[in-house]
Parts: structure tokens; C-alpha cells; sequence
């Protein structure tokens, strides 16, 4: 087994699986253009939930679909360019919402949900990161009963996986999160689950984690990679500078795509990019965990920085220029929930969300391609499932473990 691996990527998924690389004993290189957690795991609503396990492509997706595709609410917009572009993606994506690939991917995500949860309590403690940790777990508000009868699906799944939750009416909601206004009839107490107050800081203090053990990191702008004999190169955006290793781990989370056509591999990736601002609260008002209006299509969640509202999806081409309208949307929304106050940021920051037709990451070795390796795809669960995903990525390389514990993650699904 080659001993020395690049892992390509910085952000939550790439820093995990350095780490548990590095603690098999192999000799890692971490690279990325930025610092640590800068793109894509900045912007997260930290959650760290059971209740992730159900993917956006459900069987109830297809009931949603003619509001969403009016192109005009919070939860979903689109651009008819990227969308006409992209159609054999959106078909898969739309096929892969039939009953049994659900229970599929459930069935999935949750082992991975479940094996990541106490790989992230472990990494806080031995970071020093475990004052960022909250186990209130998250709630989903509904904006009214027939709203609430509709999430029966999810609430099914739950019990069916064992996620442990708690019903609310409005006056038991009301003492839990009294900043919020008196519009939400219905919640749902995700239990057992945790929050972190800055997800930045928690992937950086991961990064510093690797480093103080040995582990080594270059900052530099990938432009490509390729195969010599038995190792694998990554070239840098000047043509000059390179780094070469026995095995290459991609973890570019939406940038994958790019760098994989280098390789000759086509990847079937979609970007959900999604938008956050930091907000204060009128007269210090608060919240106790995140909160996901399910009908106003965003997510508020108490952070060291302020309340990040996080938006719903905006299917677009990954470097394409920010739209505001979402978030003011979004906002506006909000707005009607609880008492926000004026925004804390000079400009809302975006990010990309990578998503496979299955909503499942690729984790394992690309086909035909010896020595390199995958783990991206993560969706909007990367926080949740990044310390699993390593520990997957790192049984496989390490071959402790049988391949087919680990099917619906294999990249050969797809490639």
C-alpha cells in the first residue's frame, strides 16, 4: 500500500479524511488555494443531525414540483440555462426520488450519520474545540397543519431510523424558543443531534490538529492532475509548481467536477449554491439551537458571529455571480419569525453545494484509474458526515474492510 497521499481539498470532508489518513499512518499533504474551511464549510448552519439522513429528492418531491419550478420561492430557485443544460442531471436526479432508491439512500446516509456523530466528538475534544458544540439539537417549524400533515413522510423515517424527536404545539415551542413570533402552530424537536457556533473554526482547528501531529499543508491553486507510472501528480495553476504522492484524494467538494476532466472523468455533479448572512437580534434577542422554517425556506442558526440565515438552494453554474434575491427573500421571511435586526455583514457570502443524482457522496477508488481516490458529493450534509466519510475513505485505503459494506458509495456507480 502507497504510504504517501495528497489530499486535494481544504474544507470539512478533506481535513477529516487527512486526519484519519495521517492516523493510519500514512504521510499526508493537504492542500487547497485558501486556508482551511474558507470556501464552501464556511458558510454551513453547523448542524450535526440525525434528521439529515432524508435526502431533497423524495417521493413527496414530485407532489412540490410544479410550485417549485415557478422559479419564485425561498426554498428553490434556478436559472433556465443552467437547468436546459444540466437536463440529464435533473432527470436522474428526479428518477432517484422513487420509493426504493429513497430507502436506499436513507438507509445509507443514516449509517454514515451515525458513524460520523461520535467521529466529531471525538475530533472536538482532542482540537480543543468542544466549547463550539451545543447538544440542543435543531427543530423544523411549520407554518401551519397542513403544512405539518404534510411532513409525514419525514416523521415516518425517523421513527423508522430511530431519530429521536419530540412533537411541539405552540405554547410548548413558546418556552423553549420564546424570541420566536406565535406563527408556527406545529414543530419538530430534532433530539440527539448538535450544533456547532462556528463551523469555520471548528474545520481550522481540525487543520491545526493535523499539522501539530505531522500532517502537511500547501496552499496552492490546483490546475490539474494526472498519472506518472505508479504515483500521482497535482499541478499548480502556473504550470510549474507540482506535488506528486503514491495515491491522490479528491475532496474539491463543487470544484471536483473541473479537476477530474483533467483526469479524463466525467463527474455527474450539480452545484446547490445557497447564501448567509449574520443578523443581531432586537434587544438581544436569541435562539437556543438552529431553526428551519420549513415554509419560509431558510435556516437561523445562533453563531460566535451573530444569527446566520442560510437560504434554500440556487441550481447555477458554480463561479456564476451571486443573485441577492434569495436572501432577501429569505430575510423578509425571517423577518416574520423573529426579531432580526440589522445584517452584520458587508455582503452575503455564497457557497456551492455538491450534489450527486442520488444526494449520496462518492466515497472510494475511482474505477480505472489505480491510486485515485474520491470522497466529495456531500450535498448540503457535509459537516454532518465528514468524519465518516473518513473514517470509510480510510478502512477502504487501509483495506480493513469489506468493499461492500460500503456500496452506495462506491464511485463505479457513476463512473
Amino acid at each position: 500500500m502507497g504510504k504517501q497521499v495528497i489530499v486535494l481539498g481544504a474544507g470539512i470532508v478533506g481535513v477529516c479524511s487527512a486526519l484519519e489518513l495521517l492516523r493510519r499512518g500514512m504521510t499526508v499533504t493537504l492542500v487547497d488555494r485558501q486556508e482551511p474551511g474558507r470556501e464552501t464549510s464556511l458558510g454551513n448552519a453547523g448542524v450535526i443531525a440525525r434528521s439529515s439522513l432524508m435526502p431533497f429528492n423524495h417521493p413527496g418531491l414530485w407532489a412540490q414540483l410544479p410550485k417549485l419550478l415557478k422559479n419564485d420561492t425561498v426554498q428553490f430557485r434556478y436559472r433556465w440555462n443552467y437547468l436546459a443544460k444540466n437536463a440529464g442531471w435533473a432527470a436522474r436526479f428526479l428518477l432517484n426520488a422513487r420509493a426504493p432508491v429513497f430507502k436506499e439512500t436513507v438507509a445509507a446516509l443514516d449509517g454514515l450519520i451515525r458513524l460520523s456523530a461520535p467521529e466529531h466528538l471525538r475530533l472536538l475534544g482532542e482540537a480543543g474545540a468542544l466549547r463550539r458544540l451545543r447538544d440542543t439539537g435543531w427543530m423544523l417549524l411549520y407554518r401551519s397543519e397542513q403544512a405539518w400533515n404534510g411532513s409525514e413522510l419525514a416523521r415516518r423515517t425517523y421513527a423508522q431510523y430511530q431519530v429521536p424527536t419530540q412533537a411541539l404545539n405552540a405554547a410548548e415551542l413558546a418556552e423553549l424558543e420564546p424570541a420566536l413570533s406565535p406563527i408556527f402552530p406545529r414543530a419538530l424537536w430534532i433530539q440527539g443531534s448538535y450544533s456547532v457556533d462556528d463551523p469555520h473554526e471548528v474545520t481550522a482547528a481540525y487543520a491545526d490538529l493535523f499539522r501539530r501531529r505531522g500532517g502537511a499543508f500547501t496552499q496552492m491553486t490546483a490546475r490539474a492532475i494526472r498519472r506518472d507510472g505508479q504515483r500521482w501528480t497535482v499541478l499548480g495553476a502556473d504550470g510549474c509548481a507540482s506535488l506528486s504522492a503514491d495515491r491522490l484524494v479528491v475532496a474539491l467538494g463543487p470544484w471536483s467536477k473541473d479537476i477530474l476532466k483533467t483526469a479524463g472523468i466525467g463527474l455527474p455533479l450539480a452545484f446547490e449554491r445557497g447564501y448567509h448572512m449574520h443578523y443581531s437580534g432586537l434587544e438581544g434577542a436569541n435562539l437556543s439551537r438552529p431553526v428551519h422554517d420549513t415554509g419560509g425556506g431558510y435556516v437561523l442558526s445562533p453563531m460566535a458571529r451573530g444569527l446566520r440565515l442560510t437560504t434554500g438552494v440556487e441550481l447555477d453554474a458554480c463561479e456564476a455571480p451571486a443573485r441577492p434575491e434569495q436572501l432577501d427573500l429569505a430575510e423578509a421571511r425571517a423577518r416574520e419569525a423573529f426579531p432580526l435586526d440589522r445584517r452584520l455583514d458587508r455582503n452575503a457570502w455564497l457557497g456551492r453545494r455538491p450534489t450527486l443524482p442520488d444526494s449520496r457522496p462518492m466515497i472510494g477508488e475511482a474505477p480505472r484509474h489505480p491510486g485515485l481516490w474520491l470522497a466529495l458529493g456531500h450535498q448540503h450534509i457535509g459537516f454532518s458526515t465528514a468524519p465518516g466519510t473518513a473514517r470509510i475513505l480510510g478502512e477502504l485505503m487501509s483495506e480493513e474492510g469489506a468493499a461492500a459494506r460500503y456500496r452506495a458509495f462506491r464511485p463505479g456507480r457513476y463512473l
